[in-house]
Order: C-alpha cells, then sequence, then structure tokens
C-alpha cells in the first residue's frame, strides 16, 4: 500500500504552525495543487462580474440597514419575534460586509495574503452563512413554542429570545472559526477542497450537513405549526376567545413572510450546497465546473438581497414602518399615519347657482374648489 505524502510525518509544533500561518507561499502550493493556477496567475484589477457584485454588496448593507433602523426604531416591533427577526437582517447585513471584503480581497490578492488572512477572509462568509440559517431555525423555535403556550409569560419569551440569539452567533462563531484552529488541509494537500484549497474536505462535507439538517429541522417545526393553527382554525369548537384567534392571525401573516425567506434561502444556497458537496467527492482537477465557484457564490449572495424586500412586500407593519422611515415628511401626516394617495368618485347633489351646476373638488386638508361641469352630480374627491 503506497504512503501518503503526510503519512508518517510529526505533527507540527505550535511555533510551526504560526509560522506556516504566516507564510505567504502556503497558498501558491495549494492552489496550484487544486489547478487554480493552471491558466495563470490572475490578472491586476477587479473583473465585470466583480464589480457588479461589489454593487450587489452595496445595495445589501444599505437595505438591511434601512429594514433594521425601522424595527429599532418603531416600539411595535420591540417584541420577541421582532428582535429574531431583526437579528437576521443584522446578519444579512454583515455578510453585505463579508461578501464585499471577500470580493476585494480575491482574484489578484488572493496570492498575496498570508494563510492567516485567507482563514478570516473565508471563515467570515461560513460565520455570516451559519448566523442567517440559524437564525432562520431561532425563529422556527421561538413560533413553536409560542404557538404551543396560549399564555406565555414576557419575561419568559424575552429570556428565550435572548437565549436563541447568543446561541446562535456562539455556533455561528465556533463553526466558521474551525478551520482556523486547525481543521484544515495544511501539509495534507490530498485532503485539499478544489473551491476553498485551505479547507479539508470533511471540514466542507461538515458544514454542508450540519446546513442540511437545520433546513430540514426548520421545515419540520414549520411544518408543525401551520398544521397546528389550521386545525384550530377549521374547528370552531377549539378555537381559543378572540385576542388568541387575533394573535394566531398575526403570526400566521409573520409566519408566511418567515416562510417565504426560508424557501428564497434554500433556492439561492441550494446550488452552492450541491457544488460543495461535488467538491467533497470529486478528486483535485477532475471536475472543472469547481473552478467557477464564485458564480455560484454570487447566486447564495441574492438571498441576503431578496430578504428586505420579502419584508417590504409581505409584511404591511414593516412595509409602513420603512415608509415612514424613508419619507417621513412627504408620506406621514401629524398624526404619524400614512397618508391615504388616492382619488375618490361619487355622485352627489351639488350647490348651484344662476350660472348653472357645477361639480366639487376637495381635498384632504379640507379646502373645496368648486368647478363649473355638464354633469350636475359629480362628486370628485381628491384624497391626499
Amino acid at each position: 500500500m503506497a504512503m501518503s505524502p503526510s503519512a508518517g510525518m510529526p505533527k507540527p509544533s505550535s511555533s510551526t504552525l504560526l509560522s506556516t500561518y504566516q507564510n505567504n507561499s502556503v497558498l501558491h502550493e495549494h492552489y496550484k495543487h487544486v489547478g487554480k493556477l493552471d491558466m495563470g496567475r490572475p490578472k491586476d484589477g477587479l473583473k465585470p462580474e466583480s464589480i457588479f457584485f461589489l454593487f450587489i454588496c452595496l445595495i445589501i448593507v444599505v437595505e438591511n440597514f434601512v429594514v433594521l433602523m425601522a424595527l429599532w426604531r418603531n416600539k411595535k416591533f420591540h417584541m420577541p419575534m421582532y428582535y429574531l427577526l431583526g437579528n437576521l437582517t443584522l446578519s444579512d447585513l454583515l455578510a453585505g460586509f463579508t461578501y464585499m471584503l471577500n470580493i476585494i480581497l480575491s482574484g489578484p490578492n488572493t496570492l498575496k495574503l498570508t494563510p492567516l488572512l485567507w482563514f478570516l477572509r473565508e471563515g467570515g462568509v461560513f460565520i455570516m452563512l451559519a448566523a442567517s440559517i440559524i437564525s432562520l431555525l431561532a425563529i422556527a423555535i421561538e413560533r413553536y413554542f409560542t404557538m404551543l403556550n396560549t399564555k406565555p409569560h414576557s419575561h419568559a419569551k424575552r429570556n428565550r429570545m435572548f437565549a436563541l440569539i447568543g446561541v446562535s452567533w456562539a455556533l455561528s462563531l465556533l463553526l466558521g472559526t474551525l478551520p482556523i484552529m486547525g481543521w484544515n488541509c495544511l501539509h495534507h494537500l490530498e485532503s485539499c477542497s478544489t473551491v476553498l484549497p485551505l479547507y479539508a474536505k470533511n471540514y466542507i462535507f461538515f458544514c454542508v450537513i450540519v446546513f442540511t439538517t437545520v433546513l430540514l429541522g426548520i421545515v419540520v417545526l414549520y411544518g408543525r405549526i401551520f398544521h397546528f393553527v389550521k386545525s384550530n382554525t377549521q374547528n370552531p369548537s377549539s378555537v381559543p376567545r378572540k385576542p388568541y384567534g387575533l394573535r394566531s392571525r398575526k403570526y400566521m401573516a409573520l409566519l408566511k413572510t418567515v416562510t417565504i425567506v426560508v424557501g428564497v434561502f434554500i433556492l439561492c444556497w441550494l446550488p452552492l450546497f450541491v457544488l460543495l458537496l461535488m467538491d467533497f467527492m470529486c478528486p483535485a482537477k477532475k471536475c472543472p465546473v469547481l473552478l467557477k465557484a464564485d458564480y455560484f457564490l454570487g447566486v447564495a449572495m441574492v438571498n441576503s438581497f431578496i430578504n428586505p424586500i420579502i419584508y417590504t412586500m409581505t409584511n404591511r407593519d414593516i412595509r409602513r414602518a420603512i415608509l415612514k422611515l424613508l419619507c417621513k415628511c412627504c408620506l406621514m401626516t401629524k398624526d404619524g399615519q400614512v397618508r391615504n394617495i388616492g382619488i375618490k368618485i361619487s355622485f352627489t347633489k351639488t350647490d348651484a347657482n344662476h350660472h348653472g351646476q357645477e361639480t366639487t373638488v376637495s381635498s384632504g386638508n379640507a379646502t373645496t374648489v368648486n368647478l363649473k361641469s355638464i354633469y350636475p352630480k359629480l362628486k370628485l374627491s381628491v384624497i391626499a
């Protein structure tokens, strides 16, 4: 049996490991091994698609910041469910930053990095990915326990919410920092990933399994929640008092929003997950599609771009809060309500003088203007 190049080698000491993390030539060795340098060194400057993705990242940061500010400034959203939704928005915002850093430090700048900086660059993306998917799981857990308990105590819900947020970030940081703590393929080229040449294939496979398991858990929890609410709605004898029924309708509306978010997450990230599974199974230089991973990451990045749009389109309260934040002067009345803009037409009698019949044109500020018309019973109200 042939011995692998790394077999029998002594485990590197801490000083050797530290020097390896600072050795720039390590990246050149690993990238050459997986075939990423077969077409020559990357040219200087960003490619057009990289510039496009940078622009998308900037939009991701801005729009998620707007949603986060709308949630923070509106006291209506200061409740556990919206705190968790805000945590998901925060992870998308930070994902935009990490994507931007990843793009800027990729291409010709990759081989200028030390392994330590490379681990930090890629680890940030994994941490934000884990934060997003675990935040979705935290929301599902919170909704599940809330629907089971018809008389939840606000103090208990608040403690559970903070615990879920803390655990989600702790697990995300742990998962994203495992490679820099030692689960990598330094000194073991045969076990290296093609997509991420310093990551061990086993670590890539482990992450895909974890993310898939979390997504399955989310689907199961939402399935039980929808079944619970639907059964109570269809059985009149089991429907609790009116306040609970109203709360259930509000929860269902928010659940639909989050369910759409989960569905979009799966659609955006599934291609990259499939690519990473191929990476685990394919030997180096055997699957050319693995060298196009940047495009798959770009599709996954769209998820953080779409989420704020979903909140705005499917949740009226969040949409009103965002409008209030962005257009407070032009769209809000003095009492804090969103102005109604439209035209209302009704047929009523109008006052007539010796000049003939007239129409009444009225505006929301109680100003009335009379105009002559051949339609004696037409009342045109412009509501602004």
